[in-house]
């Protein structure tokens, strides 16, 4: 359970755009409609926690998915030094071949992953209020790859700090729906619950911890840089496996042909993963802040936003935030001539990037909890602009496919602010 002193450093983490794990109070469970598959919650009884359903992936592949379990032999823990080793959960969505009798529906996380995470009340949704173990996704569970076209460009998503890899599941099934195969991965002992195969779950008492320690700007900052490098180390591994994903997926992914994307912590992982490791073509930085600050100050910028970069780089922030307001975003600007874009999304707040534009609303959180924690925007057109806008990205740069949906302003999509 946080303690009160946490949960401050948490909302710091939050202004800075590398966490977003603070409880801002939400309303009574709404009541019972709609059916698993359709639009709307579901439960499992009258008066169980809600069932939320994420939209349905809207591209021409049915989805499946997978879990494995990596271990890094090179590198002690960071956050636990006695353990020799960094070990991580990943999934893995890809395109499938249609099936009759296809498995169930993916559960959207683990028991125990769902257990911590509920217990964290995120992000405005109320202790008790979700079934997120019982939450069921669009993708089947080890599914046939469909291996027919030839490789597929990879994708790697990394979610915000202090944030499940799932919560970014409606976006990323999306991607998987249009030809890409996505990994997602957990940052142990960072997320609050990860649960691996053996059924042990490891939850993030360390980041908490070292967030207990912090007394300043310098130790924030330091501990900001922490969780920067793992999760780069950490990305980097995963790209080191590549070739050797589990239920065959080796043989279908390209990796000549990889991108990033993440939101908030997440988002600055993206940016940087590509700045080190030229092995990323191409990234989206979803409202993540390029500097190890409590607050938006322009100074401890990282690497990205002091160098810039020489690959493609998709900006999209909350309303309010770009690269004419937002200091280290102003600076990754300046310092990169080639290709980058920013956008922004009317009446959207940070946590709009994210899957509760779609869960919230389900939950029966009143309006001033929602428009708090995801703004004034229509949630599903949110969903829709995202998924357009990071497919259009990813299709320009990893398959040669130009749809001029990033060119300026859309009449698509006005919503959606082009920041030249």
């Amino acid at each position: 359970m946080r303690t009160a002193r946490s949960s401050r450093s948490m909302k710091v983490l939050v202004a800075a755009g590398i966490a977003a794990a603070v409880t801002l109070g939400a309303g009574a469970p709404a009541s019972a409609r709609g059916t698993e598959g359709t639009e709307g919650p579901v439960r499992a009884r009258p008066g169980d926690p809600v069932r939320p359903v994420l939209p349905a992936p809207t591209g021409l592949h049915p989805v499946g998915t997978v879990t494995s379990r990596l271990v890094d032999h090179s590198r002690h823990d960071p956050w636990v030094g006695s353990q020799p080793y960094r070990e991580l959960m990943v999934s893995v969505w890809y395109p499938a071949r249609k099936t009759g009798g296809s498995p169930r529906p993916a559960p959207y996380m683990a028991p125990g992953a769902a257990e911590r995470w509920d217990a964290a009340a995120p992000h405005g949704i109320a202790k008790g209020a979700v079934d997120w173990a019982g939450m069921r996704t669009h993708a089947r569970e080890a599914a046939p790859v469909d291996d027919r076209g030839g490789r597929r460009p990879v994708l790697l998503y990394s979610a915000g700090a202090n944030d499940p890899r799932t919560w970014g599941t409606s976006l990323v099934e999306e991607m998987a729906s249009r030809g890409y195969v996505v990994i997602t991965v957990d940052h142990t002992y960072e997320a609050p619950g990860v649960q691996f195969p053996d059924g042990s779950v490891k939850g993030d008492k360390p980041l908490r911890d070292a967030l207990a320690e912090v007394t300043d700007d310098r130790s924030l900052s330091a501990l900001l840089k922490k969780v920067l490098d793992t999760r780069v180390a950490d990305d980097k591994f995963v790209l080191d496996r590549l070739g050797a994903l589990p239920h065959g997926l080796s043989r279908v992914v390209d990796r000549g042909r990889v991108g990033m994307l993440g939101q908030s912590g997440g988002g600055i992982a993206a940016a940087e993963t590509m700045y080190e490791d030229k092995r990323v073509k191409a990234a989206v930085n979803l409202d993540g802040t390029l500097e190890l600050n409590g607050e938006p100050k322009g100074t401890n910028l990282t690497p990205v936003a002091r160098h810039g970069v020489d690959r493609p780089l998709l900006l999209m922030g909350r309303d309010g935030s770009d690269h004419t307001t937002e200091p280290s975003w102003r600076a990754f600007w300046s310092h990169t001539p080639g290709w980058k874009r920013d956008f922004t999304l009317r009446g959207s707040r940070h946590q709009t990037y994210t899957d509760l534009a779609a869960v919230l609303p389900q939950t029966g959180a009143s309006r001033d909890v929602i428009e708090k924690n995801i703004g004034t925007v229509d949630p599903k057109r949110a969903v829709a602009a995202q998924r357009a806008y990071v497919a259009s990205f990813f299709d320009r740069w990893l398959r040669d496919r130009d749809d001029h949906l990033l060119d300026g302003p859309s009449t698509r999509f006005p919503e959606v602010r082009h920041v030249p």
